[in-house]
């Protein structure tokens, strides 16, 4: 199956230059190293993903020239026969130069997606890896930049950067201060109950973008639930509560967990009632302690670059920031602007 390029993307000097532009899907499995042409540093997932099915070579498209892969880009999903979740593959040669970059590009995405995703629905959100230094390094940031170009020419407007976090075995966990004793999460209600305050005056870009396109805070709150935290096939029982010892009243909640690919500190929050004690350190420690008891080669974590107070914590308990990410997103058909 080939496909031509998109009629919505503009035409430019490159594509008179390279009339052999092919774009289209991989053929199957037996492609993946014409993929692995280009690098990113999911590479290494993408095998097991297509054995999983949490991707299908018809959600992989290169863009062609001849034997000259130009470009690349992929969609996921968390279980096999789902629905495409994120837009998570996006590469352009780095050879190219920016022109190239800004019509190959286009061309790429607008193509593939019109094949991907349903007609009159809403795209899925594209999420980037990125060097801490990106801004840094001018080709690094080069690159990056026209991707970004390319996004927000389709529509695309960014969401947030954010912190990836990494807490390496060996590094010291602080030690329980007394404060808070902790107990399992009985089951959904229990969480969802103590994760809808916090959803109230978060400062978390997605739960806010949650609730600005008409959800309540309850609903953000089961939606995430729902949408992430029913795939964990990792121990419940580390889901912990943290309770005031004397009174047991909730102060907040950690959700350390195994995903597919990563153990990870899924979620974490302190009510909004018990803010400004450094209560989340406790917490933090609480969920890195279990999780490190495991003998687990790393534990993963994100916040929003704007959390300054949870990033602080983060750092506090002794995780390093080993790389950024950023989210796109586009509005759903017929949403209004703001």
């Amino acid at each position: 199956m080939t496909a031509s390029s998109s009629s919505t993307a503009p035409a430019s000097a490159h594509t008179a230059a390279t009339p052999d532009l092919v774009i289209r899907p991989l053929a199957g499995p037996e492609e993946l190293d014409l993929f692995l042409r280009l690098a990113y540093s999911l590479d290494h997932e993408l095998a097991d993903d297509l054995a999983t099915g949490r991707r299908v070579p018809e959600w992989m498209w290169v863009a062609l020239d001849g034997d000259r892969l130009l470009g690349r880009i992929a969609w996921w999903t968390n279980k096999a026969g789902a629905e495409p979740l994120a837009l998570d593959f996006f590469d352009l040669a780095p050879e190219l130069v920016e022109e190239e970059r800004s019509d190959i590009g286009l061309r790429l995405l607008e193509t593939a997606t019109a094949s991907v995703v349903p007609a009159g629905t809403q795209r899925p959100e594209f999420g980037r890896f990125m060097p801490a230094d990106w801004r840094e390094v001018p080709e690094t940031r080069s690159v990056l930049e026209s991707l970004f170009d390319v996004l927000e020419r389709s529509g695309a407007r960014p969401l947030v950067e954010r912190l990836r976090l990494e807490w390496r075995p060996g590094t010291p966990v602080p030690e329980p201060k007394g404060r808070l004793e902790f107990r399992p999460v009985r089951d959904r209600e229990d969480l969802v109950a103590l994760m809808t305050p916090v959803m109230e005056g978060t400062l978390d870009a997605h739960g806010q973008a949650d609730m600005a396109s008409g959800l309540s805070a309850r609903e953000a709150a089961e939606l995430h639930y729902d949408e992430e935290f029913t795939h964990y096939t990792s121990p419940r029982e580390w889901w912990q509560v943290a309770q005031l010892p004397e009174t047991g009243e909730p102060v907040g909640f950690v959700v350390p967990a195994r995903n597919n690919y990563h153990h990870t500190i899924a979620y974490i929050g302190v009510l909004p009632a018990h803010r400004g004690h450094g209560y989340i350190d406790d917490i933090l420690a609480e969920g890195t302690r279990i999780l490190a008891a495991t003998d687990v080669p790393r534990i993963r974590a994100a916040t929003d670059l704007g959390n300054v107070p949870m990033a602080a914590s983060f750092g506090r308990t002794g995780y390093v920031t080993f790389e950024r990410a950023i989210n796109y997103v586009w509005d759903a058909p017929g949403a209004s602007e703001s």
